[in-house]
C-alpha cells in the first residue's frame, strides 16, 4: 500500500468533513460485519468505504494479517478508548494476527488494538499510532488513518519499527508473499542467503542480552512465549531428524545426539511448567512474574545451546550434501509408503463420519487433505533436489531433501492420527458404557442411605440426567463418546465425594484403582490427539496450547508413576492430564483458525495448496527460511551449509515471531490518545 493511494481519499474527505456536524450519540462496543470497515457515523462516502475495505482486503491477502477499522461518535461502556477497542476485539474473537483501529470522531479519541503475542509488539503498535494514525486523524483524514495503520502493521511485521518512512511510502505489502515464493523455488540463491545470514548471526546477542530489569513485563512475556514456541519447534524437528538418523545408522551411532535432545527436552519441560504457573489463576507479584519469564528465556536458550553444540557433529553424521542420491532414494521410498496410506486413512475417516458427530472428529477432519498437501510439497522438493543432484549441487539438493523428509513425516503422522482417534473413540465408547453401569450401582447405594437434607436425592437426579444424555450421545449416527465419557467421569466423581463417608479407606482406594485405568486411557487419548494436531500444524500454534500439552503429558507421567502406591492421587493427576489436553486441543484449534479465517481443524482456506500446507506444518520456515544458527530455534543438524535455525517464524526477517498465530498474549497495552 502506498501513501499516494491515500492522497485522493484525504482531499475528498477533508472537504466532506468540514460540512458535517452530527449529534453525539455514545456508542457501546460494536459487532463487526462481513467487511473490514464499520462506519457508524458516515464519515466515509460509500465509494470511500468500498475503497478502504478493498485496501484492507488486499492487505490481508498479502500479509496474512487482518485490520478492522471502526468509526463511532464517542466510546461508551467503557468510555476508555483502550478498553472499548479491546472489548470489541475480544467480543468479536479477534486473534493474535488480527488488529482493530477504533476511532471516535466526536470525542476525537482513537486506539489500535493488538495482541501482545502477535507479530507486532506493543512498542511497535504505539509507534504506528503516534507516527502514522494520529497525524492522519489530526488532518481530518479518516480513511487515510486506516491506510496508514495497515502500512505501519505491514512494516512492523516485516521487521521494521512501524514508523512512517521519510519518503511517505508504506512499503510493499508483498513482503511475506515474496519470501514464500522464494522458498518455493528452493534454489541456490536461498542457500547462499542462509549461509550469509548464518555468518552474521554468529555474533548476534542472545534474546536476553538486555538486562531483564530494563525490559517491560509485557515484552518479557512476549519474548518468553516466542522462545517457548521456537524451542518446542526446534526439539520437534530435532526428534524427527534423529529418527531419520537412527533408521539409517542405528541407535549406537546416535547415542550422543539422543542424550543432548533429552537434556533439551528437560529444559523445555521446566520452562513449560513455569509458563503454566504464570497461567494459573493465582495472582503473582510483578517481581515473581519477571523472574519466571526470565527463567523461561534462560531455559530455552540453554536447550538451544545444547542442540547447537552437537549440530556440526550431527551434520557430519548425516552428510546429506555428500550423500544426496542415497538420501533422495530413502525419502522417495518413505513417500511411496505415505501415499499408500492416505487412501486407507481417508476411507477410515469416511467410515467414522457415518458413525460419529463432526465435533468428535474435529482434530482429524482434514487430515487426509493435509497429508496430500504435505506429499505434494514433498514431490516439489524432491523434483528440485533431483535436478540439483544431476547438476552436482549437493548443497541445494540437501535443502530439498530435508524439507521433503519433514513433509513426508508429517503425512505419516496425519494418517496415523486418524487410526489412533478411531481406536480412542471405540475405547471411549466402551468405557462410557461401563461407567454408566458403575454409576447406576452408586445410585442404588445412594437410594439406601439416609438423606435428611435432600442432598443425595439432588445428586442422584443429576446423575440420572447425565446417564440419559450419555445414552443419547452413544446411539445413532452422531455419537460423542469422548465428551460423554468425560461428563460421566465428572458425575461419577461427584457421587464418589458424597459416598466417601459410607466407604472405608480400603474401599475408596479400590475404587480409585478401578477408575484409574479408564481415566489414564482417556487422558492418553486426549494427549495423543493434541500432540498429533499440534505437531502437524505447528506453524500456526502458539505457546498456550503447547504449554497445556506439555503439562498434560507431565501429569499423565506422574499419574502412571503413582498408580501402584497412591491410586487416589494418581486418579486426580490423570483427570488433570485429561483436562489440560482438552484445553490444549481447544487452544490449538483457535490458533489454527486465527492463522487463516475459515480454517476448520487446520484446512487452508479454499483448499490451500502444498505451500500453504507446508507453512501450516511449519515445514517451509523450519526447513528452508531459518538461518538463525546458534541461539533461539536451532535444532540438531539444522540446515546443511551452516544455517541451523529450525524454529517458528523468525526467518521472516524479524517478522512473524513464534506465538504470532497463537494464544498467550494480552490486549492490555496503554496507548491511543486524542487527535
Amino acid at each position: 500500500m502506498r501513501a499516494g493511494r491515500a492522497a485522493g481519499l484525504t482531499a475528498t474527505l477533508a472537504l466532506l468533513l468540514t460540512g458535517l456536524a452530527a449529534p453525539a450519540l455514545a456508542a457501546d462496543p460494536v459487532t463487526l460485519g462481513a467487511g473490514y470497515v464499520l462506519d457508524d457515523v458516515d464519515v466515509l462516502t460509500s465509494s470511500e468505504e468500498t475503497q478502504v475495505d478493498g485496501e484492507l482486503t488486499q492487505f490481508a491477502s498479502d500479509t496474512g494479517l487482518n485490520l478492522w477499522v471502526v468509526y463511532v461518535d464517542t466510546f461508551e461502556n467503557p468510555s476508555s478508548s483502550e478498553e472499548w477497542a479491546n472489548q470489541v476485539a475480544l467480543d468479536n474473537g479477534l486473534g493474535p494476527t488480527q488488529y482493530l483501529l477504533a476511532v471516535a470522531t466526536d470525542s476525537r479519541q482513537y486506539y489500535l488494538s493488538g495482541d501482545s503475542s502477535g507479530p507486532v509488539s506493543p512498542e511497535q503498535l504505539a509507534t504506528i499510532e503516534q507516527q502514522r494514525v494520529q497525524p492522519a486523524l489530526a488532518d481530518g483524514d479518516m480513511a487515510g488513518a486506516a491506510v496508514a495503520a495497515a502500512a505501519g502493521l505491514e512494516d512492523a511485521a516485516g521487521g521494521g519499527s512501524g514508523a512512517a518512512a521519510a519518503s511517505g511510502s508504506g512499503g510493499g505489502f508483498g513482503t511475506i508473499l515474496v519470501i514464500v515464493s522464494i522458498v518455493a523455488l528452493v534454489g541456490v540463491v536461498v542457500y547462499f542467503l542462509l549461509r550469509r545470514r548464518r555468518r552474521r548471526s554468529a555474533a548476534a546477542p542472545s534474546a536476553t542480552a538486555a538486562p531483564p530489569a530494563q525490559i517491560s513485563i509485557e515484552e518479557l512475556a512476549r519474548r518468553a512465549a516466542s522462545a517457548l514456541v521456537q524451542t518446542d519447534d526446534a526439539i520437534r524437528t530435532s526428534e524427527q531428524e534423529l529418527g531419520f538418523a537412527r533408521a539409517q545408522f542405528g541407535d549406537t551411532a546416535t547415542t550422543d545426539f539422543a542424550a543432548v535432545l533429552t537434556q533439551a527436552k528437560d529444559d523445555l519441560a521446566r520452562a513449560f511448567t513455569l509458563q503454566q504457573q504464570l497461567d494459573d489463576e493465582v495472582p503473582d507479584a510483578p517481581e515473581q512474574i519477571r523472574a519466571l519469564h526470565t527463567e523461561i528465556l534462560e531455559l530455552c536458550e540453554h536447550a538451544n545451546a545444547a542442540l547447537d553444540e552437537k549440530a556440526d557433529d550431527f551434520d557430519e553424521l548425516r552428510k546429506l550434501e555428500q550423500n544426496a542420491p542415497e538420501a533422495f532414494s530413502r525419502v522417495q521410498e518413505d513417500r511411496v509408503q505415505a501415499t499408500e496410506g492416505i487412501d486407507e486413512a481417508a476411507q477410515r475417516l469416511q467410515q467414522l463420519s457415518a458413525e460419529y458427530a463432526p465435533e468428535a472428529l474435529a482434530t482429524v477432519a482434514d487430515n487426509a487433505e493435509q497429508a496430500r498437501s504435505r506429499l505434494a510439497f514433498a514431490d516439489e522438493q524432491l523434483t528440485q533436489a533431483q535436478a540439483a543432484i544431476g547438476a552436482g549441487d549437493g548443497a541445494t539438493a540437501a535443502i530439498g531433501i530435508r524439507a521433503a523428509e519433514e513433509a513426508v513425516g508429517q503425512a505419516h503422522q496425519l494418517e496415523t492420527a486418524i487410526h489412533s482417534l478411531a481406536s480412542a473413540l471405540a475405547e471411549g465408547e466402551k468405557g462410557a458404557l461401563a461407567l454408566i453401569t458403575d454409576i447406576e450401582g452408586d445410585l442404588a447405594t445412594v437410594a439406601a442411605l439416609p438423606d435428611p437434607d435432600g442432598r443425595l436425592a439432588r445428586a442422584a437426579e443429576g446423575a440420572r440426567a447425565q446417564i440419559d444424555t450419555a445414552r443419547e450421545n452413544l446411539s445413532g449416527t452422531a455419537k460423542r463418546p469422548l465428551v460423554t465419557l468425560h461428563a460421566l467421569e465428572q458425575a461419577n466423581a461427584g457421587l464418589d465425594e458424597l459416598l466417601a463417608g459410607a466407604r472405608d479407606a480400603q474401599a475408596q482406594t479400590d475404587r480409585a484403582r478401578k477408575m484409574l485405568d479408564q481415566v489414564v486411557v482417556q487422558a492418553q487419548a486426549q494427549v495423543s490427539a493434541a500432540e498429533d494436531f499440534i505437531t502437524a500444524r505447528r506453524g500456526a500454534v502458539g505457546a498456550q496450547a503447547r504449554t497445556r500439552l506439555a503439562e498434560a503429558g507431565a501429569a499423565l507421567t506422574q499419574a502412571r508413576g503413582l498408580a501402584a502406591v497412591d491410586p487416589t492421587q494418581a486418579l486426580q493427576l490423570a483427570q488433570r492430564a485429561e483436562q489440560l489436553a482438552q484445553q490444549s486441543i481447544q487452544s490449538a484449534q483457535r490458533d489454527v483458525g486465527a492463522f487463516s479465517p475459515g480454517m476448520a481443524g487446520g484446512s487452508p482456506r479454499g483448499g490451500g495448496g502444498s505451500m500453504m500446507g507446508a507453512v501450516l506444518g511449519g515445514i517451509v520456515v523450519n526447513s528452508l527460511l531459518q538461518g538463525g544458527g546458534r541461539g533461539m530455534g536451532s535444532g540438531l543438524g539444522g540446515m546443511t551449509g551452516g544455517g541451523r535455525g529450525r524454529s517458528g517464524r523468525s526467518g521472516f526477517s524479524g517478522g512473524f515471531s513464534p506465538g504470532s498465530f497463537g494464544g498467550g498474549g494480552t490486549r492490555g497495552r496503554r496507548g491511543g490518545g486524542r487527535f
